[in-house]
């Protein structure tokens, strides 16, 4: 991560992101943009803040959950390149983390995280003991993208598909709280998320609704305006 200029404005990440993406966003993805945007240049500034293993999983899963539905497909990889670097984060480097520490998680289940923290890390692996250690820190910076993290990470632990989603939710809670977190904001932060991500696949949903709607009706309207779709006068 290239550490952002005190000097440097939220005005300035935005002007530096539309140079690095100079296309239009559909009014119903800028949103989840305009946010993510504001939040990276934010931590960017905070001498606490260290982009762990539990910030880039946290990350990757708001961006590619959010903007699930995006057209055209081929401005992803350059729209999340765009957001990090015009907060000075590595984009790429972010996504390998997440995925190898995704990779890390899978062999390990819900009782293991917990037993990695009442033992201070011990026995965890590497990208996951950084994670724990990481919230330890003095000058340690919360961000809610960590403790969606934490609950994704969870979600990927060995045996947690056959686990209810309440019940996974208030793990994260446990563990969060264990890890010396604060459990009011997890629980804030995770409800939020939760809330919004289903409005936004809804909102998607209907989008696309209407979009394939239109086409049938543009159809339609072809397919009476042709020779073949005009009735005989006999």
């Amino acid at each position: 991560m290239t550490r952002v200029s005190a000097a440097r404005t939220v005005s300035d990440s935005k002007r530096a992101f539309h140079a690095a993406f100079p296309h239009v966003i559909s009014p119903l993805f800028r949103r989840m943009v305009d946010e993510l945007l504001v939040e990276l240049h934010l931590l960017s500034r905070q001498k606490g803040f260290q982009p762990d293993p539990l910030f880039a999983v946290g990350l990757v899963q708001i961006f590619d959950g959010f903007s699930r539905g995006y057209k055209p497909d081929r401005h992803l990889i350059p729209l999340f390149e765009a957001l990090c670097s015009s907060s000075g984060f590595d984009a790429q480097h972010l996504r390998q983390l997440r995925d190898s520490t995704i990779t890390a998680m899978g062999p390990h289940s819900v009782e293991e995280v917990k037993q990695w923290i009442e033992n201070q890390g011990e026995g965890a692996p590497p990208l996951l003991a950084e994670a724990l250690s990481n919230v330890k820190r003095e000058d340690f910076h919360y961000s809610r993208l960590m403790a969606v993290g934490l609950l994704t990470l969870l979600e990927k632990a060995r045996g947690s598909e056959s686990m209810d989603p309440q019940d996974l939710r208030k793990s994260a809670h446990e563990i969060g709280e264990s890890m010396g977190l604060l459990r009011d904001r997890l629980d804030k932060d995770l409800g939020i998320y939760a809330t919004n991500l289903e409005k936004m696949a809804q909102a998607v949903e209907l989008m696309e609704e209407t979009v394939a709607a239109e086409r049938r009706r543009r159809e339609r309207q072809q397919l009476s305006a042709s020779p073949e779709g005009v009735p005989s006068a006999g």
